[in-house]
């Protein structure tokens, strides 16, 4: 048989997408800027790219930790403009011009050149963690609740006769409602409620000698 006999094989013409077709390809990076621990970051990201992703995968701020990744064992947990969230639920690229405060930064945040935060003291001196995986979620979200709790902002267990805005007094039933967010598989929670009630006691505390 001749070679101009023998049957053609179907190659069909190569599609290079939706640009071919008059379509225009949306951009899939960006680049932004985003204050992390009281330093500016000014970098290109996927836009699929998590809050929890940018800080572990491309600022090596392994503090935050990857638990369920669907927002329910708040060990993502950080500061996003003061605000506890879940930066695994969070696209990184719609952060932009935020200030992020990870567990690394709350030594920073308390303002005393390295020393721990009063919260992270606490949990030593508490024994308020075993593993140690939810702990830096668990400090985070206390960190925002007491600011919550100053500003008075309830909770489903706050007593509604209070004064609007007044702060709320962090009872055992406060502190354990509004961390219910971050679990413990370690079952250390006992621990982590004397903490924090141990940080209020003091805050109180110096308050009243500052008055």
């Amino acid at each position: 048989m001749e070679a101009s006999d023998r049957p053609r094989e179907h190659s069909p013409e190569p599609d290079s997408g939706p640009a071919d077709r008059g379509g225009v390809l949306p951009p899939t990076h960006s680049r932004m800027t985003l204050w992390v621990n009281d330093t500016v970051h000014v970098i290109e990201l996927d836009h699929r790219t998590t809050l929890l992703d940018l800080l572990r995968e491309h600022l090596a701020l392994t503090g935050s930790k990857k638990g369920c990744d669907q927002g329910q064992c708040g060990a993502c947990t950080v500061l996003v403009d003061g605000r506890r969230v879940n930066s695994c639920l969070l696209l990184a690229v719609a952060q932009e011009g935020c200030e992020v405060v990870t567990v690394e930064g709350l030594a920073e945040a308390a303002g005393a050149d390295g020393d721990l935060h009063p919260l992270q003291r606490a949990f030593l001196d508490r024994d308020a963690l075993q593993c140690g995986y939810c702990t830096p979620g668990q400090l985070c979200s206390a960190v925002g609740m007491l600011e919550e709790a100053k500003a008075g902002q309830p909770s489903v267990v706050t007593d509604t006769d209070r004064p609007t805005g007044a702060p709320v007094r962090l009872t055992v039933e406060e502190i354990r409602e509004r961390l219910s967010g971050n679990l413990c598989r370690c079952g250390a929670y006992p621990h982590i409620v004397e903490a924090v009630q141990e940080v209020v006691v003091r805050d109180v505390a110096a308050r009243e000698v500052i008055a």
